[in-house]
């Protein structure tokens, strides 16, 4: 089997981080390594994370000077001028948009391999729990055998092997067959010693994880919602929308920057750890563990030998002779002291049983368990866990980044939007080409004034309209009755000028063309005459 250096090597984001400087609170260097009760290296962490804070009031200050110049610089534009700061705010807002959903997308994916991560963390606390678990029962189980159930029995077989001196013999020795097996399993690593319950420390991590993951997840949808609200209130003009979108942009600035220096101060750390895992591990099980232990079961090479090898040994040798002895006084002793047989059978089936569970203990006493689990481990923290960390970061900076741009482009696209609205107060509301002007319902009172129609519509009676006087003409009559031919003998197609109808030209229509081919030279040049009049 690999050793641990082969199978674990810390990535290198770990060595990046872990080479972050380390300062405390009064601004002097902290050693990086992993010391989390020392108040030094937590204060180094905690000024790490005000780094967020450290660029929120960038962010902040930056706006500010921005939203200064912009009241101090603002003035009346033309409308051509008004055109390029309109699409530069469109753009601002699709590149916006664009660097927060990639944001978004990036976030995802660092939460979720970052709760992967605390997956594998408490699935190999909960395995190295039950394995230490086990090895407690079966020492635990084995000690109360040896010292409570065989010593019953010995009493018992001593009161009727009185009178043999040979058999008391064999019992004592028994005995201290017996003492050397619990003072072999005494020998054992007592993990109740531990100070730290794997399957409580699994259970807290595991809610942590839980309102991190959750939290997050909030987080992610909250910038999206804001995205998608951002482009409708640019697309639909609407100052109540880039009001909402201004106070949710503030709150959501707030949380990108808090969320970085909580995730940079977390995963440097982790970091930390990472770098030398096993220097940690070594000195938090010192009380309980020794040396050689520890590293047994750090490193589980083939080339170390088994700490625990010589005590089970002993343990072995001991049940066999013990077992030899009962053997024997079954033989020979049963058939003087009938009563004997029972406590006999019984100290054999309760050797039986111990050796069953020195088998047990022995498979689970080997390295390869344990280090398996804690090699799991270290991959899911060293790995999934901080390489999702560094993505939850760079969303971070990206949403805090995209953010702080959207809040310097909201206060121009609200400049724009009350100067369109200013701008369309200030047109004729007669202006067919208003938008206000054709939102105004039609009032009959003013429907002299400035009326647009078609010839083509239905809109009014013949009546309604009413030519000027008839001025004087030159035309033969011969030329006006053809007219009138011309025109259908309809009083509203009469030889009135264009002009001051407010009328457009007639409307064209194969009828007309017909007749217009059949006119002669000279009253085709009328005609003519006639339209430029």
């Amino acid at each position: 089997m690999a050793t641990a250096r082969l199978d674990y090597i810390a990535p290198w984001w770990t060595y990046w981080l872990h080479n972050f400087p380390h300062i405390n609170l009064t601004f002097v260097y902290v050693d990086n390594t992993f010391r989390p009760e020392d108040e030094n290296y937590q204060q180094s962490l905690i000024l790490l994370a005000c780094v967020g804070v450290l660029g929120l009031g960038l962010s902040l200050l930056l706006l500010a000077i921005y939203l200064s110049c912009l009241c101090c610089c603002h003035r009346e534009e033309e409308e051509d001028s008004k055109r390029p700061d309109a699409c530069c705010v469109t753009w601002a807002a699709v590149i916006t948009g664009l660097i927060i959903c990639s944001a978004v997308g990036v976030g995802f994916y660092g939460n979720s391999e970052t709760n992967d991560g605390v997956y594998r963390l408490t699935y190999s606390l909960y395995n190295a729990n039950h394995t230490l678990g086990g090895i407690d029962s079966l020492v635990s189980g084995s000690l109360g055998s040896m010292e409570t159930g065989l010593k019953q029995h010995l009493d018992r077989l001593g009161e009727i092997f009185a009178a043999r001196g040979d058999f008391i013999q064999a019992l004592r020795f028994m005995q201290q067959m017996a003492d050397n097996v619990v003072r072999q399993l005494t020998n054992l690593p007592d993990i109740s010693k531990a100070k730290v319950d794997l399957t409580a420390l699994a259970d807290q991590t595991g809610h942590i994880e839980y309102y991190r993951w959750l939290t997050y997840l909030l987080l992610l949808i909250l910038d999206l919602v804001i995205c998608l609200v951002t482009c409708l209130g640019v697309a639909k003009q609407s100052r109540w929308l880039l009001a909402t979108i201004m106070v949710s942009g503030f709150l959501t600035l707030m949380l990108s920057w808090t969320s970085l220096g909580m995730g940079t101060a977390t995963a440097v750390g982790t970091s930390d750890f990472c770098v030398s895992p096993d220097k940690f591990i070594a000195n938090q099980t010192k009380d309980f563990l020794s040396a050689d232990v520890a590293h047994y079961y750090l490193y589980c090479s083939p080339n170390l030998p088994n700490p625990f090898q010589q005590s089970l040994t002993i343990y072995q040798r001991s049940l066999t002779t013990m077992q030899i002895q009962v053997q024997g006084l079954l033989q020979f002793s049963v058939a003087v002291f009938p009563t004997a047989e029972r406590d006999l059978l019984g100290i054999q089936r309760l050797l039986n049983s111990t050796e069953f569970n020195l088998h047990q203990l022995t498979a689970l006493l080997d390295c390869r368990g344990l280090h398996k689990d804690y090699l799991d481990a270290l991959m899911g923290v060293c790995y999934d866990g901080v390489e999702g960390l560094l993505y939850l970061c760079l969303f971070s900076l990206l949403a805090a980044s995209a953010f702080s741009a959207m809040l310097c482009a909201i206060p121009r696209a609200w400049t724009l939007i009350t100067s369109r609205d200013r701008d369309y107060d200030d047109i004729d509301e007669e202006d067919p080409f208003n938008p206000q002007a054709r939102r105004m319902p039609y009032n009959p009172s003013r429907a002299h004034i400035h009326s647009f129609c078609s010839y083509s519509s239905s809109l009014g009676s013949q009546t309604s309209l009413h030519p000027p006087p008839q001025a004087t003409s030159t035309i033969p009559s011969t030329e006006y009755m053809n007219q009138s031919m011309l025109y259908g003998g309809n009083p509203r197609y009469e030889n009135v000028p264009l002009i001051g109808r407010g009328s457009p030209p007639p409307s064209y229509s194969p009828s007309m063309r017909t007749t217009y081919l059949s006119m002669t030279d000279a009253q085709i040049r009328h005609f003519g005459t006639d339209f430029q009049v």
